[in-house]
């Protein structure tokens, strides 16, 4: 497992769903296993696990238990996938947003620009759109909106135009190229957190990560029975913003409704109400998980 990826907030995690041990559990998120094994520790012979993944290196890091389920597909088609298991309600779902390590650390995936290789950054390998065709077919205007949008960086224009002029000349095919474009356009002291930043817009897009996170949130008040736990880490403001919004509100926008009577109405209800974030021994060990943010909520009992 350590191999692979070392999950962030574990321990916490496990608190936060609250496992029964004759439980149904989703892990939308199952990449190294880490997570999933660790909720298997905590189940009895009766409960069950189903563990999503589009991906398949992760298909071949699944565990051989018969209480465990391997679904290699999107989170977004979750309640599809359980119904056709036979699942209707759950008693957890995790969904641990994070690129594994393991990624990071694969440069031919492209997720990182500490190597060179190819701009893929695909999670499901055989999705269509990668970050070549990303970098090179986008228009000026929407890759700066994507540079700003998915990595609040308020140089995207000089960023996309740039690109444009750069792939003009010569196509655009790896992370070394890549970066001789981007690196002129950030201060030394803020290079890497800003490379991170523009990586990390190229890689939501391909991925489609916003979309496939609001169409997960959306199903997950039907999917949990009444007490049921969801809990979801993530890495970044966007991703935080949204799963914040949607524990409060039942919608993205954080907008609240209420009833006659003023009460709030709203599927879930916060376990905590201000993020749980790595201890400094955790950072020390595992770097990854420095931005890891936990958030937690019950389905309320309706």
């Amino acid at each position: 497992m350590n191999a692979y990826h070392i999950p962030a907030l574990l321990h916490e995690t496990i608190d936060g769903l609250h496992i029964r041990q004759d439980g149904v559990y989703v892990d939308v998120t199952f990449g190294g296993g880490g997570h999933s094994r660790e909720i298997l520790n905590h189940l009895g012979k009766n409960g069950k696990l189903l563990g999503f993944d589009q991906d398949e290196e992760a298909y071949n890091n699944r565990p051989d238990d018969e209480r465990f389920i391997f679904v290699r597909s999107n989170f977004r088609h979750i309640t599809n996938f359980l119904k056709y298991h036979g699942v209707e309600q759950v008693d957890g779902i995790l969904a641990d947003l994070g690129v594994s390590s393991h990624h990071f650390d694969s440069a031919d995936r492209g997720f990182s620009f500490r190597f060179d290789g190819n701009l893929d950054m695909r999670m499901n390998k055989k999705a269509t759109l990668s970050a070549e065709q990303i970098i090179n077919t986008y228009s000026e205007e929407k890759l700066a909106d994507l540079f700003y949008n998915y990595g609040e960086l308020n140089n995207a224009r000089k960023l996309a135009s740039a690109i444009a002029k750069a792939r003009a000349q010569n196509k655009i095919t790896t992370i070394n190229q890549l970066l001789e474009i981007l690196q002129p356009f950030f201060k030394f002291e803020r290079e890497k957190k800003d490379l991170a930043k523009a990586f990390q817009a190229i890689r939501i897009e391909v991925n489609d990560e916003m979309s496939t996170l609001k169409e997960l949130l959306m199903q997950v008040p039907g999917l949990l029975k009444p007490g049921g736990r969801l809990a979801v880490i993530t890495y970044h403001s966007l991703e935080d913003r949204m799963v914040k919004n949607f524990i409060r509100s039942g919608n993205m926008e954080g907008k609240l409704q209420k009833d006659f009577y003023g009460n709030i109405q709203a599927p879930l209800k916060a376990i905590n109400n201000k993020p749980i974030v790595p201890t400094d021994d955790e950072v020390q060990t595992n770097p990854r998980a420095r931005s890891a943010k936990l958030r937690v909520a019950e389905k309320v009992n309706k």
